[in-house]
């Protein structure tokens, strides 16, 4: 691969998912349950116990740590999620996820997927699908050794 190959594999990645977020953006906020949100519920709930520490759903979430602990607040005062103290930890604390959470993430689940299916996957055959998998996969992983 040519260093013009790899630079340009980059940008349309950042350019796409730029893109489609946006457009996700819109359409789950127009639905009630704010993409950052449906995104920190999403990892809450597959998480062991319905939990997750502060720090671990910040490395786990698409979004900037400062950003999820906002958006933790956002969903507690909403109802969809509560912090509780760690009890090994004064300083630290948990994200679980509510059963209003867990309610609300099962209704907009499939005005989520619609959008990625709509916006991204119907966009590609099932070889690129598999191939950008993948690849991003191999590449997400080499980025975890190297952290």
């Amino acid at each position: 691969m040519t260093e013009d190959s790899g630079v340009a594999a980059w940008a349309a990645l950042l350019r796409t998912h730029a893109a489609v977020v946006r457009v996700l953006e819109r359409e789950m906020d127009r639905d009630g349950l704010p993409l950052a949100w449906y995104d920190v519920l999403l990892e809450l709930n597959a998480a062991p116990d319905r939990r997750l520490r502060m720090h671990e759903l910040g490395e786990r979430a698409v979004l900037s740590r400062s950003r999820v602990s906002r958006i933790v607040d956002e969903l507690a005062r909403a109802g969809l999620a509560a912090r509780e103290p760690d009890p090994h930890d004064r300083r630290g604390s948990w994200a679980v996820i509510t059963a209003d959470g867990r309610a609300r993430l099962r209704a907009a689940a499939p005005g989520y997927l619609d959008g990625i299916a709509r916006h991204f996957a119907d966009h590609l055959t099932a070889d690129e699908r598999t191939a950008i998998t993948t690849g991003l996969t191999r590449v997400l992983d080499a980025a975890a050794r190297d952290a």
